[in-house]
């Protein structure tokens, strides 16, 4: 009898619960009032759906990515047509309802900007520490930040149900808008001798934490009026974001209390 090599197969990836495909399935999605958290588009797709599709993202906050075939195929198996999209957990605010409810309730705002922030678990533990300490709102780039899935939520041990959270297009620009509410924009860097410990942060302050690899962005490093360090004094030179923005978060709580 001849001898047969049987190969166990890797078991397949299930595909996450919140992925939807197909363009009139997103489509239909979005017009139910469900929020989308991010579109992967297939490169030089053109249809009459397709320009639907577009039309209908027009002047949203979704994060749509054009990309090609092979990275769709990589998502899903099945027929995606060219779109593949997932639905957020979490529905988003704007940057002038977390500033006008801020200063409505009578309250010296604090807002958190993450700078290219693009782990899930980190994002996750650094909204669960801002919930904690009292942030009113959390700013993300529309592109070049962590997705915000089920991962990110139970990260955040549910902090992402009550922390609003803010997409900007720009966030140069968005900074520029609290300058001009009456905030003061701190960037938590090691690129200073200041440390958070000198600063006041009892007042109207949006701080500035950046990416895991590089930190924060020159340009907002410059947009910045303050810019505060943590002090440290053993071997290793830096913090997790996570843990950074914990510490910086709870100095302006014990200022503030």
């Amino acid at each position: 009898m001849e001898n047969r090599r049987f190969v166990k197969r890797p078991p397949r990836k299930e595909e996450p619960d919140n992925m939807i495909f197909g363009t009139r399935a997103v489509i239909e999605t979005i017009k139910s009032g469900k929020t989308i958290e991010r579109i992967f588009l297939q490169k030089d797709l053109k249809n009459d759906l397709t320009k639907e599709l577009v039309e209908l993202l027009r002047g949203s906050m979704v994060t749509v990515s054009k990309v090609p075939v092979e990275k769709l195929n990589r998502l899903t198996r099945k027929n995606h047509q060219g779109v593949v999209a997932f639905v957020s957990p979490i529905d988003f605010v704007t940057l002038h309802n977390i500033v006008a409810n801020s200063y409505e309730n009578g309250l010296a705002p604090l807002v958190l900007i993450l700078d290219r922030v693009t782990d899930v678990r980190n994002f996750g533990a650094i909204c669960r520490s801002a919930e904690c300490a009292g942030v009113n709102g959390v700013i993300i780039p529309t592109k070049g930040g962590a997705m915000i899935n089920s991962d990110a939520v139970k990260t955040s041990a549910g902090a992402l149900s009550y922390l609003p959270i803010c997409k900007e297009d720009s966030l140069t620009h968005s900074i520029k808008y609290l300058k001009d509410s009456g905030f003061q924009i701190v960037a938590c860097t090691e690129k200073t001798e200041k440390k958070v410990f000198d600063a006041d942060l009892s007042i109207p302050t949006a701080i500035i934490m950046g990416s895991e690899e590089d930190g924060i962005s020159e340009e907002l490093l410059n947009a910045a009026d303050e810019k505060l360090m943590i002090p440290i004094v053993g071997q290793i030179d830096s913090l997790n974001v996570s843990v950074a923005a914990g510490v910086i978060l709870f100095e302006s709580m014990r200022q503030r209390s």
